[in-house]
């Protein structure tokens, strides 16, 4: 009787295994093996495939390179300012898309996702127009009184900022209201009619049951906002091209450029690569921490 049962488990196990394999082996293929050569490539210097092993330089000229530091600034400068405000956003939408007296809700809901599936250059070189000098915004600005001469969003350091966060925020939004729907849809409405009926104003049932109830979605959309933004590429590089100066550029940017753009310097590109690593690793952890999640 036992070997039967030996037999059985050992074929469930070669069939469980010949499910997973073919995917196991890309996800090792194309994710884990890159990253690997990329961690040994960011101990190596030189042109092409004529490469050396320099151990810690290229950190120690990290931590010293001035483009680098004011790539970081500009990252952080979008995270903290561009991640929170897009998750109350779409906080906001989608409790009043919820709302099962409101009409036309698919019109709405889709609406606002659309921006989502827009191909990322070209919404991003439709921001450029509408932020130039004389684009769209400044006019609409000019007609309503509320500027008096254009404001120059695209050469500007800051104003080239907030273009680049509201350009962001316009089109991700959307894409965390869905996750905060689905939760929202998954709440028994019964624990808002109790709540109700012990007199809780809406705005208590909001903080007091909403927040609470979605915190493990809220945990997950600011964990994948975070990694996004601090990957920020194609806005930056549509948009503004880094620009003015380096006021908007990102840490990936800086990636391609050292890359592409100037003498090609795979091994300290890398580098800065696992320098984005790093920072993801430590911003998860400390929402990790601040969410007070017990399994973080």
């Amino acid at each position: 009787m036992v070997k039967p049962k030996r037999n059985i488990r050992l074929k469930n196990a070669v069939i469980g295994w010949s499910f997973i394999a073919i995917a196991t082996l890309m996800i090792v293929l194309f994710y884990f093996y890159p990253m690997l050569q990329a961690l040994l490539l960011s101990f190596q210097s030189g042109a092409g495939t004529n490469l050396t092993f320099i151990g810690l330089d290229n950190y120690i000229r990290l931590v010293k390179d001035p483009t680098f530091l004011t790539a970081v600034k500009n990252t952080v400068f979008y995270l903290i300012i561009q991640v929170p405000l897009m998750i109350l956003l779409a906080l906001f939408i989608s409790v009043l898309l919820n709302d099962k007296t409101l009409k036309m809700k698919g019109f709405f809901r889709t609406a606002i996702f659309l921006p989502c599936v827009t191909s990322l250059v070209a919404y991003s070189v439709v921001f450029k127009y509408l932020f130039g000098t004389e684009g769209m915004i400044n006019l609409f600005l000019m007609k309503v009184s509320i500027i008096d001469a254009p404001i120059q969003w695209l050469t500007d350091p800051f104003w080239a900022k907030i273009a680049i966060v509201i350009a962001i925020t316009w089109r991700w939004t959307g894409y965390n209201m869905i996750f905060y729907l689905s939760a929202l849809q998954n709440i028994d409405h019964s624990i808002y009619e109790a709540a109700k009926i012990d007199g809780a104003s809406s705005v208590q049932q909001f903080f007091k049951i909403t927040i609470p109830m979605l915190k493990p979605i809220i945990l997950f959309t600011s964990i994948t906002s975070t990694i996004g933004t601090l990957q920020l590429f194609d806005e930056v590089m549509n948009i503004t091209k880094g620009g003015p100066g380096n006021a908007t550029m990102t840490i990936s940017q800086y990636i391609y450029d050292l890359s592409f753009k100037y003498t090609p310097d795979f091994g300290y590109a890398a580098t800065v690569s696992y320098a984005i690593v790093i920072m993801i690793v430590i911003f998860s952890i400390i929402q990790f921490k601040v969410a007070g999640d017990r399994n973080g």
